[in-house]
């Protein structure tokens, strides 16, 4: 069973992802300053996206198989080691800075590039820190064997 916290005002991970999106989109059609990537490489990104996206699901079926949370702002009730977890300690964040690398890559020009770091740096201040000392809270001595295994990005 998962603990309830009040998730009043607060933004999940996907609405910063979809506000990402917009402001790559945005920035390649207002200030492009230059195309690093032209056709038909640019379609790689397709493979990116989708290779992304892969991830993001396998991740959260071995959530929901597990019976915990896959919110950040609620207790986790397992802590989750297997499949993509044994090379990463966040697959689902992994994923979506690689589907957001993926869509920079499919429109090509600089300025997306510039919003997949900051992007990163978002999620790791506003989720990944906080959801680490929960699970280390949680799972203690288990957690910190595993995180000294498991590189938190890649």
């Amino acid at each position: 069973m998962t603990e309830e916290v009040p998730t009043k005002g607060r933004v999940i991970p996907p609405v910063y992802f979809l506000l990402a999106l917009i402001a790559m989109v945005a920035l390649h059609y207002v200030v492009p300053i230059a195309q690093l990537i032209h056709s038909p490489f640019r379609y790689t990104g397709i493979v990116l996206v989708v290779s992304a996206i892969a991830l993001v699901l396998r991740a959260a079926v071995l959530f929901q198989r597990a019976g915990t949370t896959i919110k950040p702002f609620q207790k986790s009730s397992a802590l989750i080691t297997r499949g993509p977890y044994r090379i990463t300690r966040n697959p689902m964040y992994v994923g979506l800075v690689g589907a957001l690398l993926g869509i920079a890559v499919l429109l090509g020009s600089v300025t997306p590039f510039l919003v997949v770091p900051a992007f990163a740096a978002l999620i790791h201040s506003k989720f990944i820190r906080a959801e680490e000392a929960a699970l280390e809270r949680t799972f203690d001595r288990v957690f910190l064997e595993y995180k000294s295994k498991v590189r938190r990005w890649l």
